[in-house]
């Protein structure tokens, strides 16, 4: 019989502060599929690959203005010697790139990079990373630029996060059953469990009735309805 051979997908965090990511990446959901080898974690920093004394990896920007920007070099040596694409032609690469004016990542954004079996994600600090870097890059394997949310954040390691989760939680057998992956099933913004009635105060808080009928047809109705409220609500 011929054995079918499971891709494991390899995170390659490029960051000043794995430290910073570590400890979300360890616990829960997915610190289990890094035990169980459904993903890999790698850190590279860039603070590795500086050619100065002091380990600096940022300088004043060309033009003024407030702050630092990393420099261009030690971010590409780090994803370069992440991805080491040279000794692995089989390997299919992406590299992502954060940046508020970047394409929004989303759920469909997510199962695209499940395909793929090296992610490297570049994390930024500072004012951002001269963007030399990521002509560059795009010279070693093809670059996605991703915002995640609207707003601007300190780094991008927190943007990275959401990313791994998101791609991880879709891979076959992380979440147990394939079920389980929320946009693929009929779902509803509000969820509830026991008890059936909570007393707060001098009011009694109760769980719709139709939940606790156990008539399924009836139930993803009215999950329907609710998932339709919800989006005229947002818009």
């Amino acid at each position: 019989m011929r054995k079918i051979s499971i891709v494991i997908i390899k995170f390659h965090l490029i960051t000043l502060f794995p430290e910073a990511c570590d400890a979300y990446l360890n616990a829960s959901i997915i610190g289990r599929a890094r035990k169980e080898k459904k993903i890999t974690v790698k850190y590279e920093t860039p603070r590795d690959y500086v050619d100065n004394k002091w380990g600096k990896v940022d300088e004043r920007p060309y033009g003024g203005g407030p702050g630092m920007v990393m420099t261009a070099l030690p971010v590409v040596k780090a994803v370069q010697n992440a991805l080491k694409l040279k000794n692995a032609p089989k390997r299919k690469a992406i590299i992502i790139w954060f940046s508020p004016a970047g394409k929004q990542f989303n759920n469909k954004e997510a199962d695209k990079l499940a395909k793929y079996t090296d992610v490297a994600l570049v994390c930024g600090r500072y004012e951002g990373i001269d963007e030399r870097a990521k002509k560059i890059l795009k010279t070693l394997a093809p670059v996605k630029e991703y915002a995640v949310g609207e707003a601007v954040y300190t780094g991008g390691e927190v943007p990275a996060l959401a990313i791994i989760d998101a791609v991880t939680r879709r891979l076959p057998g992380v979440l147990g059953k394939d079920e389980s992956v929320e946009e693929r099933r009929i779902a509803s913004s509000a969820v509830y469990t026991r008890p059936e009635i909570i007393e707060y105060g001098e009011r009694k808080y109760r769980a719709p009735a139709v939940l606790r009928t156990g008539h399924h047809a009836n139930i993803d109705s009215w999950k329907r309805k609710r998932s339709v409220t919800r989006k005229r609500k947002d818009h």
